[in-house]
C-alpha cells in the first residue's frame, strides 16, 4: 500500500430523540493501514430491526442489541471486482430528520472519532449529511445551542452550518468510475463528509471518498505492478518476474529431489526481418513467436521475453537433465512450421541455450548467464539447434563487462555530461527551476541514457562517485548563472539511496557548496519514496541536518512507492514530484485524475508544493495545471538540454511568453 489516507471505523452512540430509539454504533476516520483491520459482515436486515426496535433502558440504548463495525475497505481481494459502490458503502445506522439538534450536538461530543451522520425521513429516503466540524462550531457560537438546541434537524433553513441538505445521493448501482468523476465535479470536501448511497430510491449506508481513492490507488498499483512485470508487447513476464520464479524454484529444488531447467532462447537473423519488413511486422512476429514458444512447454513452465528477441523458458521438476533436451527439440521442430504474419508466410529459426541447476550452477544468479553462453555455442555451430551447457564455454557477457570497465574511468576522463529540463510555474508561464539530469558521452558508444548505466553503476557501487559528481557539477553551474546575472534558478539534483545512506553525505553536501560557493536555498535535492521509508529515525536525522546547512527537500515519482502518511507529517519536505505514470494520459483516465488532485490536496493541507512530472501533451498541460499543480516539467515544453542550450531556450521561451520578459527582475526566462 502507498501513502493514500486510510480509514478505520470504530464506536460511537447515533441517537433517534423523536422515537425513542437508541441505537449503537461506531464510526471514525483515523490514518491506519488497510491490513490492520478486518472487515465484520453486516446485513442490511439488521438496520431495519435496529430502527423498528424500541429501546429498553433509562438510557435508551437497549442491552441486547449488538454493535456493529465495519471497515471503510475492501479486502485486498476484492478490490479488483467491486464495480460499483455497493461493494464500497459502509453501513451506518442514520438520524431521522425529527431528531433534535442538541441530541445530534451530544453525540458529536461525546465521541471525537464521529465524522458525519446520515438524516433520513420517514420514508427512509436520504435528506440530510452533517458534517461533523462545522456543525459543532456552528453550536458552540454564543446562545445558538439555547436558540436551536430544541430544534428538529428538519426545522433548520438551507443556511445551518453542517447540515448539508443537498448530499451526493448515488444509486448502489452506480459505478466506481462515474462516483469519482461526481465527487471531483462536487468539490474535495466531500472526500472527508462522503456521500450517501441508495438502493430504490431508500437509504443503504454511506460512501466514503478515501475508500473511494483507496480502491482507485489498488488498482492503479495493479497496473504499475504489471508494468514492472510483464512484458508490454507479448504479454510475457519479462526478466524481474523471470528472476523471481527462477529463484524460487531453485529453493524448492533445494528441498526436493528436482532439478531446474532454463533455456535462452535467440531468434536468428530476427534483425534483418526487421529491418526488411518494418518494426511493425516486427512486433507481430515477436507476439507469434511468444504463442508458438507457450504452447511448446507444460502449464507449470514460465516463458518470458528478456528483451529484443530473446526469450528464456524456466522448466521447473525435472526428474532428469535430458528433459529439457527433449523441451527445446520441440521448440526447434515448432519453428519448422511458417509463421503467417500479415498474410505473409515467413520461416525463422531459433538458437538455444540450455543449463541444468545444480548440475551447471548452483547460484540461481549466474543460470541466464551460462545459459545465454550455451545459446551462442548454438549460435556459432550453424543456428536452429539447441546446446547444453558444459565447462569451459566463453561468458558472453562481455558487452556488459566492457561497459562497466569503460563506466570506471568515465568520470575521470570527464565522460559525463550534464543536461538541465526546465520546470515552468503553471501560474506565470516562468521558468523557475531546473533538474539535472546525468548523461555519458561514451568515446565509441555515443550519448548514452542514464537507462543504458545507471543499473551498472548501483550494482557496482559507482553510483557513489557518479551522485557526488553530479552534485558538485550542478551546484557549480548553478553557481556560474548566477555570477553571470542570470535568474537565481532553482538546482533539483537527484540523490541516489546509496548516495544517501552513507555516513559521509552531510559531510560531502556540506563541502560542495563551500566549494562551489552555491546560495544552498538554490538547490534541491530529490530523494525517491523508499529512501525516506527505510530507517526512519535516521532519515528524518539526515534531513534535519540537511535543512540546516539550507538546501530544499523534495520527495521524487510520489505515489510510487511503499509510503504512508504519516512521514509527510513528520519529515521536513518541501514539494512533491508526482510520479508520471499518473499523469500519462490524464485526459483519459478519471482514475489518474482522481489521484493527482488527491496528492494536491494533500500537499496543500501539508503546506508543500507539487510538480508534475513527464508532461508531454496540451492536453496532460491543461489537466495537471487543472488540477491546480504548481509546477510542470516535461517534454511539453523542453527535453532535457546542454547547459549552453538552455539559454536559447529561454530567449525563446521569453519571446513565446511576453508576460515572462515582463517580470525579467526575477525570473527572467
Amino acid at each position: 500500500m502507498w501513502w493514500f489516507i486510510f480509514m478505520s471505523l470504530e464506536r460511537t452512540k447515533v441517537l433517534d430523540s423523536s422515537t425513542e430509539h437508541r441505537v449503537v454504533l461506531m464510526i471514525g476516520l483515523q490514518y491506519f493501514p488497510l491490513m490492520l483491520h478486518s472487515p465484520m459482515s453486516i446485513k442490511e436486515s439488521d438496520l431495519v430491526q435496529l430502527l423498528n426496535e424500541p429501546a429498553t433502558s433509562p438510557s435508551g440504548v437497549h442491552p441486547k442489541r449488538p454493535v456493529f463495525s465495519k471497515s471503510a475497505f475492501l479486502e485486498s481481494r476484492d478490490m479488483h471486482t467491486a464495480t460499483s459502490v455497493r461493494q464500497l458503502h459502509q453501513v451506518l445506522i442514520p438520524v431521522l430528520g425529527s431528531m433534535l439538534c442538541g441530541d445530534v450536538l451530544t453525540l458529536f461530543l461525546e465521541d471525537a472519532n464521529l465524522r458525519a451522520l446520515p438524516v433520513i425521513d420517514s420514508a427512509g429516503s436520504p435528506c440530510a449529511l452533517i458534517e461533523r466540524h462545522a456543525y459543532t462550531e456552528y453550536f458552540s457560537r454564543l446562545y445558538s445551542n439555547e436558540l436551536f438546541g430544541r430544534k428538529r434537524l428538519d426545522q433548520l433553513g438551507e443556511s445551518t452550518a453542517g447540515i448539508n441538505k443537498q448530499p451526493i445521493v448515488v444509486d448502489s448501482a452506480t459505478s466506481i468510475d462515474d462516483v469519482a468523476a461526481i465527487i471531483i465535479d462536487a468539490g474535495m470536501q466531500h472526500m472527508v463528509s462522503g456521500f450517501i448511497v441508495t438502493e430504490d430510491g431508500k437509504y443503504l449506508g454511506v460512501g466514503n471518498g478515501h475508500g473511494l481513492l483507496n480502491l482507485i490507488t489498488q488498482r492503479k498499483q495493479a497496473e504499475l505492478y504489471y508494468l514492472a512485470h510483464y512484458d508490454q508487447l507479448t504479454r510475457l513476464p519479462n526478466r524481474m518476474l523471470l528472476n523471481d520464479r527462477l529463484q524460487m524454484a531453485c529453493r524448492h529444488s533445494d528441498r526436493g529431489e528436482h532439478l531446474v531447467g532454463v533455456m535462452f532462447i535467440d531468434l536468428d537473423r530476427f534483425k534483418q526481418i526487421n529491418d526488411t519488413m518494418g518494426h511493425s511486422f516486427g512486433d507481430i512476429l515477436l507476439q507469434a513467436v511468444a504463442e508458438r514458444l507457450e504452447s511448446c512447454i507444460r502449464g507449470n513452465d514460465t516463458v518470458a521475453r528478456l528483451g529484443g528477441d530473446e526469450f528464456a523458458v524456466l522448466l521447473q521438476k525435472l526428474d532428469h537433465p535430458g528433459d529439457a533436451d527433449i523441451t527445446a527439440q520441440r521448440v526447434v521442430e515448432s519453428f519448422a512450421i511458417p509463421f503467417r504474419i500479415l498474410d505473409r508466410e515467413l520461416f525463422i529459426t531459433a538458437s538455444i541455450g540450455i543449463v541444468i541447476y545444480p548440475r551447471d550452477e548452483q547460484e540461481s544468479g549466474n543460470l541466464l548467464a551460462k545459459a545465454d553462453a550455451a545459446m551462442y555455442e548454438a549460435k556459432t555451430t550453424g543456428r536452429n539447434s539447441y546446446k547444453a551447457y558444459r565447462p569451459g564455454l566463453s561468458m558472453h557477457s562481455m558487452d556488459h563487462l566492457s561497459l562497466e570497465a569503460d563506466l570506471r574511468q568515465a568520470v575521470q576522463r570527464q565522460e559525463l555530461v550534464l543536461h538541465y529540463q526546465p520546470q515552468i510555474s503553471v501560474a506565470n508561464g516562468n521558468i523557475v527551476g531546473v533538474e539535472a539530469l546525468v548523461r555519458w558521452q561514451h568515446p565509441t558508444r555515443g550519448l548514452l541514457l542514464p537507462s543504458a548505466f545507471i543499473g551498472i553503476a548501483e550494482d557496482t557501487g559507482m553510483i557513489v562517485d557518479i551522485g557526488n559528481w553530479v552534485m558538485h557539477e550542478a551546484c557549480r553551474q548553478q553557481r556560474a548563472w548566477s555570477l553571470r546575472r542570470e535568474p537565481p534558478l532553482r538546482m533539483a539534483i537527484n540523490i541516489s539511496a546509496m548516495q544517501f545512506r552513507r555516513d559521509d553525505f552531510i559531510d560531502i553536501v556540506r563541502t560542495t557548496i563551500q566549494q562551489t560557493e552555491v546560495d544552498p536555498s538554490c538547490i534541491e535535492l530529490e530523494l525517491t519514496e523508499n529512501i525516506a521509508m527505510h530507517h526512519a529515525d535516521g532519515v528524518l536525522n539526515t534531513l534535519r541536518e540537511l535543512k540546516r546547512i539550507g538546501v530544499k527537500l523534495s520527495i521524487d515519482d510520489f505515489g510510487t512507492g511503499f509510503s504512508n502518511l504519516s512521514y509527510l507529517q513528520r519529515f521536513p519536505f518541501d514539494r512533491l514530484k508526482i510520479d508520471q505514470s499518473f499523469v500519462r494520459e490524464i485526459e483519459n483516465m478519471p482514475a489518474n485524475k482522481s489521484i493527482v488532485q488527491a496528492i494536491v490536496s494533500l500537499a496543500r493541507s501539508l503546506s508543500l508544493e507539487v510538480t508534475a512530472e513527464g508532461v508531454e501533451t496540451a492536453a496532460e498541460h491543461a489537466q495537471t495545471s487543472a488540477c491546480e499543480c504548481d509546477e510542470i516539467q516535461g517534454y511539453f515544453h523542453a527535453r532535457p538540454m546542454p547547459a549552453a542550450d538552455l539559454f536559447d531556450w529561454c530567449s525563446s521561451h521569453r519571446q513565446r511568453m511576453p508576460s515572462v520578459a515582463h517580470a525579467g527582475h526575477v525570473r527572467d526566462c
